[in-house]
């Protein structure tokens, strides 16, 4: 019998548009649309039922608990509140960062820095929703509070302060809709650390599949917070970000399973997606001058790790990693169309080796895994 189907989930963005039509309806009429219904950006229009609301005098507050459905979203049962108040005439519509919501402290992200962090397409679904309770006959000047109680919290587990976001919660979304375990989230969070990088004047950045090497490359090169891309898994999705939005020098960092894998011409690093070949591995230390009993243990070895230190007792690991490095960058290269220049590969063994660069030279390395690219830009 085949799983059921994954139970897709609707974005803060979807959650903060729809609360903010209540309340501006309430605003307006006295009365609460409980459910409130909402148009996303292809033109579906799911409803939602109010969590929470409030009126006063100048004010009027709506609250949606969102639904991220499968998807292990961090801010899945998070309660997204929108209160409107009346602006001045001729303000139009104005946002503003509630509490758990964050405000941009760094150039780069799609909205300027001293902005609260809500992404342009929830921005403009807010002003559509109010934009259909009011009609032709109002003119709208208001102002959009979005919140998100206890949001400083579950942003310290998000990229959101590496990012510049202070203070909470980004209010994100491009369709409205999340798909579980798309990953889409994440890969947002390595673009926008790329386009935060270039727009703060950064040269050489480092993508990292964990926080090990993201740590030994960090020390090892003395880059800056903003200058660390959260990587995991993603290396395809890293470089094609690059490629069309291109950084003169890039470090990718990882361990030695994973830069194997790379080396192997892997762009998702995930186990689901690809295991490390032994037999390639037992093939490089051939090629290094490995003695036969050597070949058989890394053919028998469980894991790559285990692997490199029968490796490491036969004083053999430095050219394995040199090779794989090599290859490494190749497969960047390859995937990212990128000139390969002063490869280097990082861990936190402090093992060292050598290896030669695309262009002839040789350059001290420093344990395993990460080539450094320059594009051709």
């Amino acid at each position: 019998m085949s799983d059921p189907p994954l139970r897709r989930g609707w974005t803060t963005g979807t959650c903060a548009a729809a609360a903010a039509k209540a309340a501006y309806a309430a605003l307006l009429t006295g009365e609460f649309p409980d459910p409130v219904e909402v148009t996303l950006p292809k033109g579906q229009r799911p409803s939602f039922a109010l969590a929470v609301t409030r009126q006063d005098e100048h004010s009027a507050t709506a609250g949606i608990v969102k639904d991220a459905g499968d998807d292990p979203d961090v801010t899945h049962g998070a309660l997204v509140l929108a209160t409107i108040r009346r602006a001045a005439p001729g303000a139009g519509i104005v946002f503003r960062a509630g509490e758990g919501v964050g405000t941009v402290t760094r150039p780069g992200l799609p909205v300027p820095p001293g902005e609260p962090a809500i992404n342009p397409v929830p921005r403009r679904m807010i002003r559509d929703a109010i934009a259909e309770v009011a009609g032709a006959a109002h003119a709208v000047d208001v102002e959009v509070e979005i919140a998100i109680p206890g949001g400083e919290v579950l942003a310290a587990r998000t990229m959101s302060a590496r990012l510049g976001i202070i203070g909470g919660l980004s209010i994100l979304g491009t369709t409205g809709i999340i798909i579980p375990y798309s990953c889409s989230a994440w890969i947002h969070s390595i673009h926008q650390g790329i386009d935060v990088a270039r727009a703060s004047g950064i040269s050489h950045v480092a993508a990292a599949t964990g926080s090990t090497s993201e740590a030994a490359v960090q020390k090892l090169y003395g880059l800056p917070e903003v200058a660390l891309i959260d990587m995991g898994d993603f290396v395809g999705g890293t470089l094609k970000y690059l490629r069309k939005h291109p950084l003169p020098r890039l470090t990718i960092a990882g361990g030695v399973a994973k830069m194997t894998k790379l080396a192997q011409g892997l762009l998702d690093l995930h186990s689901k997606r690809g295991a490390v070949d032994l037999s390639a591995l037992a093939a490089l230390a051939q090629d290094a001058g490995a003695p036969s009993a050597l070949r058989q243990r890394i053919l028998a070895a469980n894991t790559a790790a285990e692997a490199f230190e029968h490796a490491v007792e036969e004083n053999l690991k430095a050219r394995p990693i040199r090779m794989i490095a090599v290859r490494s960058i190749r497969s960047v290269a390859s995937c990212a169309l990128m000139v390969a220049s002063v490869p280097r590969t990082i861990s936190s063994s402090g093992q060292v080796a050598r290896a030669t660069t695309a262009t002839g030279q040789s350059s001290p390395q420093t344990g395993i895994s990460s080539p450094t690219i320059r594009s051709r830009d």
